[in-house]
């Protein structure tokens, strides 16, 4: 079985518009927010609790906005 490929996943706030970006290499994560010129290099476990603590702590913030409501699909570059 091979690794897959380098990925990357984009979603733009609506205002004020920032990126964000993640890149999966698939080792190691990379997270962007805004112009991109400071990511976070994250390990599988890493990511995985980054994701639990956000969206644990995203859930508190009420109703999701509509433009969250999109699917994102992993691009190649």
């Amino acid at each position: 079985m091979t690794a897959p490929g380098r990925r990357f996943y984009r979603l733009r706030t609506p205002e004020p518009v920032t990126a964000v970006s993640v890149r999966v290499d698939p080792y190691p994560v990379y997270l962007a927010v805004g112009a991109g010129r400071r990511r976070m290099s994250l390990t599988p476990d890493e990511a995985w609790a980054l994701w639990r603590c956000l969206s644990e702590a995203v859930a508190s913030l009420g109703t999701p906005p509509d433009y969250i409501r999109t699917d994102i699909r992993p691009a190649r570059r």
